[in-house]
């Protein structure tokens, strides 16, 4: 009986075993079992650059043709720029050239279409020459209540205008109203002589300026986008220069300005000459900032165009469209798909006090530690109230200290995952005390 009983249970064993190895067989080979499709796990690396411009390694593990990311969302466009897409963003296309989606705080490309097509982008030219002008006026160089003097080459100007004759004075301000609104070929040529001495120093600078900022598909010929031989940009590069110029508070104004007019004329034959915004956006599309237009034959329809709901602010450029209104439709569904995706966390304002410096000896006392730039995190819709931050002030800094140098960290957390450490700053300069005044301090500290 003993030998009968051993010889069916291992009996059994290997009938179990065969069952078994059955059913792994038809989950691999047969695909479906239990629901489960054929899976073929295969691990990949990429690398791709941050909205700052950083390299990031990605591992990414595939399945078919799904893709699992990191959090951050981070995927590989032509150019290797970090591209933040929504699960939407893949079935969206523009009616355009070439387009592209950037959030203006991080720099993070949200959509992106032929991004870095060399493409003429005919008076969008003059994001970049605003760009110039407005930051020599914040560093000093020259002011906006200036008053300039119109050449002869600024009067030949052809295109768009402010009719300016030659002799004729305006203040650089009023010159720059006109390259926003009008788009005003005469008042470029006129601003790049008064902040140079020439156009072509000026062009050296934009390129200059261009290469800078990463702009790795963009030569400018002149100041103003009239068509000319080896003259381009690229959509990408366009958003970039786009974001830096919104930094300059002093151009929005000009940027949202609808209708207005100034007085054009030698004096003694001035007439009232009225500005127009090319850009209807600012008008149709709500909470729309700027920026500017652009249309030549070989260009088509172009505009880099932005705007702000709650605490995101966000940048589109579309170029190469065949109508205007095709350019206001296909700008508009950029921004719209933006703000319908996306959120932003304000986790510090520019120079928001995070904590104090205490100085034994250094006089004061006492600093704060501030945030160096403001921190706005993009994150999914509905998504901002997981992001947190934690300072972390230095228990010891070097003396004397200036303002601005590096007193600690603040890191940022989506969930418990840190996703950026950000330096925290002095927000003045503290000078290292005598002997004398050490050993004082410490009398009062022992009498308190």
């Amino acid at each position: 009986m003993g030998s009968l009983y051993r010889y069916i249970k291992n009996k059994s064993k290997r009938i179990n075993k065969a069952v078994c190895l059955c059913l792994v067989a038809a989950l691999f080979v047969g695909g479906g079992f239990m629901g489960i499709n054929s899976f073929k796990a295969e691990q990949r690396s990429l690398d791709a650059t941050d909205g700052e411009g950083r390299t990031v390694s990605l591992d990414i593990l595939t399945s078919g043709n799904a893709a699992i990311e990191s959090e951050s969302g981070v995927k590989q466009n032509q150019g290797g720029e970090g591209v933040e897409t929504a699960p939407a963003a893949g079935a969206m296309t523009i009616d355009a050239k070439s387009a592209v989606l950037m959030d203006a705080a991080s720099g993070k490309v949200l959509f992106a279409q032929n991004e870095n097509e060399q493409l003429p982008p005919a008076s969008v030219t003059k994001v970049m020459t605003m760009l110039l002008v407005l930051e020599a006026v914040d560093s000093g160089k020259i002011s906006l209540d200036d008053t300039v003097t119109i050449s002869e080459r600024a009067a030949s100007m052809g295109g768009s205008q402010m009719y300016m004759e030659v002799g004729e004075q305006h203040t650089l301000e009023e010159i720059m109203k006109g390259v926003a609104m009008v788009s005003a070929n005469d008042g470029c040529v006129a601003a790049a002589e008064y902040l140079c001495g020439s156009v072509e120093i000026f062009v050296e600078n934009m390129n200059k300026r261009a290469a800078e900022l990463g702009m790795q598909n963009t030569n400018f010929v002149n100041t103003n986008g009239l068509p000319a031989a080896n003259h381009y940009s690229s959509a990408y590069d366009i958003a970039l220069m786009s974001r830096e110029l919104m930094k300059h508070i002093d151009g929005h104004t000009w940027f949202t300005t609808w209708q207005d007019k100034i007085m054009v004329g030698l004096p003694g034959k001035q007439t009232e000459f009225g500005l127009t915004n090319t850009n209807k956006l600012i008008k149709q599309y709500p909470g729309a900032i700027g920026l500017k237009t652009g249309y030549t034959s070989d260009a088509g329809y172009c505009l880099s165009g932005a705007a702000t709901r709650d605490n995101t602010t966000l940048i589109a450029v579309v170029m190469g469209c065949k109508t205007t209104d095709i350019r206001l439709k296909e700008i508009s569904k950029l921004l719209d798909y933006g703000f319908a995706n996306y959120d932003t966390a304000i986790v510090a304002e520019k120079d928001q006090v995070m904590g104090e410096i205490l100085l034994e000896k250094g006089s004061p006392e006492k600093i704060n530690a501030v945030a160096a730039e403001k921190q706005a995190i993009l994150v999914g819709k509905g998504e901002a109230g997981s992001v947190t931050s934690s300072a972390v002030i230095w228990d010891t800094v070097e003396l004397p200290l200036a303002a601005g140098d590096q007193v600690g960290e603040l890191s940022i957390f989506k969930g418990e995952e840190e996703i950026a450490k950000v330096p925290l700053v002095a927000e003045k300069s503290a000078d290292k005390v005598g002997i004398i005044e050490i050993y004082r301090r410490m009398l009062l500290k022992l009498v308190k």
